[in-house]
C-alpha cells in the first residue's frame, strides 16, 4: 500500500535476524548523507523497570536489523544508539542530551511519562522527533509542539476503557483508586476517575503508595475499610506483584486490577500463584496480533525470550520512524516530523498508523488480559460500538 519503493521497510527478514550494529558510525544530515543513520531509544535500562526497559531495547534492534537486512533507508543502515533513562526525571534528561550529543537524527523510546517529561523540550529544542512506544500520559503530546508522537494510546483512552470494564463487565459500583504519585499512574488514576463519573462509578478512595517498599500491608488494610469492590492500580509492576502478594495473604476480596504497566511478565514471579485471576487494560499481547508473527519469531530467536507488552510499539516507531525519513529524502528533523504528519495508514504490526495533528495515534486499542496458568492471557474488549464486551481475540 506504501508502493513499491517503500515496501523494503516493511519486509520481515525472518527469525535469523542479525542485531543491528552498536558501535559508531559517522555521517547524518540530508539525503545526500552517508554513514548510519542513528536513531536514539531511551529506556530504563537498570533499576526496577529494567525488564521492560531492555525488551524495548531489545525490539527496536529487532526493528533495526530488519530494516537493515532489506537494504537499509536509501541504502543507509539504521543504528541504534541506547541510553538508560532509569524511569526517572533527571536520567531522562541527561538520557535525552547524550542522545542528541551521539548524532541521532529522531528518538523511539520513552517507556516512562516521567522521564519523557524533561526530555521532550530538549530534543524539541534540536527539532528531533520523538515517537513514544509506552509514555500514555496526555500532557506529553498536548505539550509536544507537534514534534512528538505516540505509537501507543493516551491515559485517557485507557482511563475510558477501565471505567467501562469494571462498572460494566464486572458491575462493580464502588472503585478504589491506587497510584504511586508518577506521572503516569497519577495521570491514568485522573483519567480513569474522570471516566468513572461519567458511567455511575463511585471512587471511594484514591491515594498513593510509596513505590521501593516491601509490605503494602497498612495501604490494603486502608483500603479495605472502604468496602471497594474493586481496586484499579495505575502504577508498575514492581509494586503490583506485591499487592497482589499481600491481597491474598491478607485475605481480601475486593478484585485487584491494574493498568498497562502491570503486565510486565516480572509481576508473574513476584506475585506467584497470588496472580491468578489479575486483570490489567492494556494494549493487545504481541501474541495475539495477526500481523506479528515474524517479529515475534526474530525476537525469540534474538533474545530466547518471548516479547514483552511494549516491545511490538517499540517495533513499529523504530519502522515508522524509518519510513518517514525514506519519505522525506533526508535525515534533518523537521523533514521527518513533517514525513511523520503526513504518515496515513502505515502498516504497523500493531495495527494501522496515523498520527493526528497533536502526534497521537488515532484509534488506539486497549483491550483486558487477565492471568490463568501463570501468563497473561488477551480477556475481554470493547465492540464497535463501545458498548458491549466481546472475547478479546474475537476479529
Amino acid at each position: 500500500r506504501h508502493g513499491a519503493r517503500r515496501s523494503r521497510l516493511l519486509t520481515a527478514a525472518g527469525a535469523g535476524l542479525l542485531l543491528a550494529p552498536l558501535a559508531a558510525a559517522c555521517g547524518s544530515g540530508g539525503s545526500g548523507g552517508s554513514g548510519a543513520i542513528k536513531i536514539g531509544v531511551p529506556a530504563p535500562l537498570s533499576g526496577d523497570s529494567a525488564s521492560a526497559g531492555q525488551d524495548i531495547l531489545a525490539a527496536a534492534k529487532v526493528a533495526a536489523a530488519e530494516i537493515n537486512q532489506a537494504g537499509g533507508v536509501d541504502g543507509r543502515t539504521v543504528q541504534i544508539v541506547q541510553a538508560d533513562d532509569q524511569c526517572s526525571a533527571q536520567q531522562g534528561a541527561q538520557a535525552a542530551q547524550k542522545l542528541l550529543n551521539s548524532g541521532v537524527v529522531a528518538v523511539a523510546g520513552g517507556y516512562c511519562s516521567g522521564a519523557a517529561v524533561p526530555a521532550i523540550p530538549i530534543y524539541g529544542r534540536r527539532n528531533v522527533p520523538f515517537v513514544m512506544d509506552a509514555s500514555t500520559n496526555p500532557s506529553l503530546t498536548d505539550t509536544g509542539k507537534g514534534k512528538v508522537f505516540r505509537t501507543c494510546g493516551r491515559d485517557d483512552n485507557q482511563g475510558v476503557v477501565a471505567a467501562k470494564f469494571m462498572t460494566g463487565e464486572l458491575r462493580a459500583r464502588r472503585i478504589a483508586l491506587l497510584h504511586d504519585n508518577t506521572t503516569y499512574a497519577k495521570g491514568l488514576a485522573d483519567a480513569t476517575a474522570n471516566s468513572l463519573k461519567q458511567v455511575g462509578g463511585q471512587v471511594v478512595y484514591e491515594d498513593a503508595l510509596q513505590p521501593g517498599q516491601s509490605d503494602y500491608s497498612p495501604v490494603l488494610t486502608k483500603i479495605a475499610s472502604t468496602r471497594p469492590d474493586v481496586l484499579y492500580f495505575t502504577g508498575y509492576f514492581a509494586e503490583a506483584g506485591l499487592l497482589m502478594k499481600q491481597r491474598k495473604q491478607l485475605g481480601l476480596k475486593f478484585t485487584l486490577m491494574g493498568g498497562d504497566a502491570t503486565t510486565d511478565s516480572t509481576v508473574l514471579k513476584t506475585a506467584g500463584a497470588a496472580a491468578d485471576g489479575y486483570i490489567a487494560t492494556t494494549a493487545p499481547l504481541a501474541k495475539d496480533l495477526p500481523a506479528a508473527g515474524k517479529f515475534v519469531s526474530a525476537y525469540k530467536a534474538a533474545n530466547g525470550a518471548d516479547p514483552g507488552p511494549f516491545s511490538v510499539y517499540e517495533y513499529d516507531a523504530v519502522k515508522v520512524i524509518a519510513k518517514a525519513i525514506d519519505d522525506a529524502g533526508s535525515t534533518e528533523g523537521p523533514d521527518i516530523t513533517e514525513a511523520l504528519h503526513k504518515i496515513k495508514d502505515f502498516a504497523g504490526i500493531t495495527g494501522p498508523i496515523t498520527f493526528d495533528a497533536k502526534g497521537d495515534r488515532t484509534d488506539p486499542l486497549y483491550i483486558t488480559v487477565r492471568v490463568r496458568g501463570g501468563a497473561f492471557t488477551a480477556y475481554k474488549k470493547l465492540d464497535k460500538s463501545g458498548a458491549t464486551w466481546v472475547d478479546a481475540k474475537a476479529s
